[in-house]
């Protein structure tokens, strides 16, 4: 299970996640400069150890390095949360107290998510109908007056 990211190392990761692409150290240092002041070596050193940790691999470009994420934000979300569940002493109430911490739209996301991986589904209740008796065929009166032996 991963560790949760620090704060530097989750701006970092979230340009890398963003950008979905190889990047450098430099375009990720000019991006975090328009938030905070921030050196190159320290921007240099956090990309070298997220690799090391396994988060971004890089090649070689010149004498610099491009830097790709392994995996995507979700991924890591996803890890998180299942570290968290698994650590419960009761995943249920776990599972329960965090249905009950989401708002609409995520208990929307999460239906949508069980339906998409297959998972079972109780599908929503719907509206009780009212049955209503079909309407009275007014008879002819040609066949009652038979009925009646006329």
């Amino acid at each position: 299970m991963p560790r949760p990211l620090g704060e530097l190392e989750d701006a970092v990761m979230t340009r890398v996640w963003k950008w979905n692409r190889p990047v450098t150290v430099r375009e990720v240092l000019e991006d975090l400069q328009q938030e905070r002041t921030i050196a190159y070596t320290t921007v240099m050193t956090v990309l070298d150890n997220l690799h090391q940790k396994g988060w971004v691999r890089r090649e070689a470009e010149g004498r610099a390095y491009r830097y790709e994420a392994v995996s995507t934000r979700a991924a890591y979300a996803a890890a998180l949360m299942n570290d968290a569940w698994s650590q419960s002493d009761n995943p249920a109430a776990a599972l329960v107290a965090f249905f009950g911490m989401m708002s609409e739209e995520q208990r929307y996301a999460l239906r949508d998510a069980v339906r998409i991986v297959g998972g079972p589904e109780t599908p929503a209740p719907e509206p009780e109908r009212r049955r209503e008796e079909p309407p009275a065929v007014p008879e002819n009166p040609d066949s009652a007056a038979e009925r009646r032996g006329r």
